[in-house]
């Protein structure tokens, strides 16, 4: 069977007889298993895709199937589905089935998407590489000594490894955008709110967003626009309308765009990436759109707010796994308090940890303003800034992280260095905007390189068009 790209494809290739979903679900399953060293899944539901599979074909036959018959989609290991596990990529849920679905994935199924399985990922979405995972790293199909990126790397690999078409992943720090850029696919993470997080097992709750991996901005703009709007099981959901995104339209007009000049003007960074952006923007000038390099005064102290909120965050959102109520529970405990310390010493990996430990630090009595209360304040000033810079250009451009896909193990024994690999991809979430990554094409190595682009508020559509304009005629 051919490698599908688009839901347009295999929606064409169904239509004129050439495909079936049951054949779809059982090509993909064999990629899976050809494919099994890659770990990008923790348990496949085979029996049952192939079940649902039979259902959507007969709903096709009949002219009553969804918009999304004949895609087959796969969960990152932190969304809920009834009576399926999930586990956050965490030995303190082990065991842990769901008693319902989360909104995302239910308005999925609503739409005859077909679900085939649950993916790897960072132990609850904590990292930029997929190394810290209770079921081992994943690998990098462009290169198997390599990352994925992180925190949604088994998503990633799923789509860039033709292990499904499309991906839900979720989007903290930039954990569906780098291993976008990092696969060589698309990734997109909305404006905070857009998608409901009701069944996102949380993080940092103010960050965290549901987001997609596909080979198309088409696709992702058609599952966007599925999950998107108001939810009633989430209050932060917002009421803002939703756009019809799939409908692509042409380019409105001569864009102006932005580009921090620091995140160009960068030794850190790796000058292919480098190269592929100024080409990018070079392309874009010679196209008609006004470029512009701007000075952003609060660039360095995006990382610090971030890590700083989303590890207090984190402190609150994870103390409700305790051994007590469901999950792993410490076999050796003689009272509650230990059975509380050796539940959480034991179920919890080294990173989850330490951010922990550092959210508990930044929330106690003597640092809580030094730290928390004075990163809010900063939060705020990098908001109000990058609004006013949306007051005049239309997108920042930038690149998605500093390097391609490193080294298993290169990062593992240095925190710093593993963060700094967020320093591009952090912004979008401290401000609530979105962002998408898009490839760009390989470097030197044959490793992917992607371009971040990044729109104000709820301007979706136009980040989709832009993106799906410079797929089509750049790249």
């Amino acid at each position: 069977m051919k490698r599908y790209n688009t839901l347009q494809e295999i929606s064409s290739d169904i239509k004129s007889g050439i495909v079936t979903c049951r054949q779809l679900v059982e090509y993909y399953l064999l990629n899976i298993e050809k494919q099994k060293h890659l770990n990008a899944f923790v348990e496949v539901y085979t029996n049952e895709a192939l079940l649902r599979a039979d259902e959507i074909d007969a709903k096709i036959s009949a002219g009553k199937a969804g918009r999304l018959a004949g895609m087959v989609v796969g969960l990152k290991d932190v969304l809920c589905y009834t009576g399926h596990r999930v586990q956050a990529g965490s030995n303190i849920l082990e065991g842990f089935v769901s008693p319902y679905t989360a909104t995302a994935v239910q308005r999925l199924l609503d739409e005859d998407a077909i679900i085939i399985g649950r993916q790897n990922c960072d132990e609850f979405a904590m990292g930029s590489s997929n190394e810290s995972s209770a079921f081992g790293p994943v690998l990098n199909a462009a290169d198997p000594t390599r990352v994925p990126g992180g925190s949604s790397g088994g998503s990633a690999v799923a789509v860039q490894a033709d292990m499904c078409l499309a991906s839900l992943g979720s989007d903290t720090g930039g954990s569906v955008r780098q291993p976008a850029a990092f696969c060589g696919i698309v990734g997109v993470k909305p404006t905070y709110g857009r998608i409901s997080r009701y069944g996102l097992i949380a993080y940092a709750s103010s960050f965290d967003c549901i987001g997609t991996f596909t080979r198309s901005v088409e696709d992702a703009a058609l599952l966007l626009e599925i999950m998107s709007g108001k939810d009633e099981w989430d209050s932060t959901s917002s009421q803002t309308p939703v756009n019809t995104y799939s409908q692509q339209k042409e380019t409105r007009q001569k864009y102006k765009i932005a580009y921090i000049r620091e995140t160009i003007e960068n030794d850190a960074i790796a000058p292919e990436i480098r190269e592929t952006i100024l080409k990018t923007l070079s392309w874009l000038k010679d196209n008609g759109h006004e470029i512009e390099a701007i000075d952003f005064p609060l660039l360095e102290y995006i990382l610090p707010t971030y890590y700083i909120l989303t590890t207090a965050e984190a402190s609150s959102n994870l103390s409700r796994f305790d051994g007590v109520r469901y999950g792993y529970r410490t076999k050796d405990a003689d009272s509650l308090d230990n059975l509380y310390k050796k539940t959480r010493s034991e179920g919890f990996g080294e990173e989850v940890k330490r951010r922990i430990l550092l959210g508990t630090f930044v929330l106690s009595a003597n640092y809580y303003d030094a730290y928390y209360t004075k990163a809010q304040r900063v939060r705020r000033l990098i908001q109000e800034k990058t609004k006013e810079l949306f007051a005049e250009h239309d997108f920042i451009l930038s690149p998605v992280a500093p390097t391609t896909a490193f080294k298993l193990g290169e990062n593992t024994s240095d925190p710093l260095e593993m963060y700094l690999a967020d320093i591009f991809s952090v912004q979008a979430n401290v401000v609530g905007i979105p962002g998408i990554s898009i490839p760009t094409g390989v470097d030197s190595q044959g490793l992917p390189i992607g371009i971040q682009i990044m729109s104000d508020f709820f301007e979706e559509d136009e980040l989709l068009t832009f993106a799906h304009y410079l797929q089509k005629e750049a790249f």
